[in-house]
């Protein structure tokens, strides 16, 4: 059974222009890699948890705020890797500058024995539509046309 994810996009609308929240990984491996290597807030959860539950969780984790607005469902997408993504929009406004992230821990430098932390997210930002088509991973673009869809109704 391929892993499962479930995140938010979250949007907001500037100067009549709608804006998306995309976050950076973090780590020494995502570190100079730039475009296609954005996503939304998002991470794994158990078969037996419910996805809107899981992914309040998971902006929480990731960005250090919690969503108290309502989560409109966008679907689900399979990444290339074989992952599938449940996510839901969410309207907010959240300062990009004052993320804060929790840790994951890995050896780094590989085989060194040493273990380091790391963000799971070193970075927030609000990117305009073409932007964000330009960094989010690919498998995730879908994500945007729906929020469009879902937004200009």
């Amino acid at each position: 059974m391929p892993a499962r994810s479930v995140g938010v996009l979250a949007y907001r609308m500037t100067s009549g222009a709608l804006e998306v929240l995309l976050v950076h990984p973090g780590g020494p491996f995502w570190h100079y890699k730039d475009l296609g290597a954005w996503s939304i807030p998002k991470g794994e959860y158990a078969a037996d948890e419910p996805a809107e539950a899981a992914a309040r969780r998971e902006f929480a984790e990731e960005l250090g705020t919690e969503l108290s607005v309502p989560l409109l469902p966008l679907g689900e997408i399979k990444q290339r890797g074989g992952k599938i993504v449940v996510a839901f929009a969410a309207q907010t406004d959240l300062d990009t500058t004052a993320i804060s992230s929790n840790q994951f821990e890995m050896e780094w430098p590989p085989r060194s024995g040493r273990m380091q932390s790391f963000p799971e997210v070193d970075r927030a930002t609000w990117f305009d539509l073409a932007e964000a088509r330009e960094r989010i991973n690919p498998a995730q673009a879908a994500l945007l046309d729906r929020l469009i869809e879902m937004t200009t109704m």
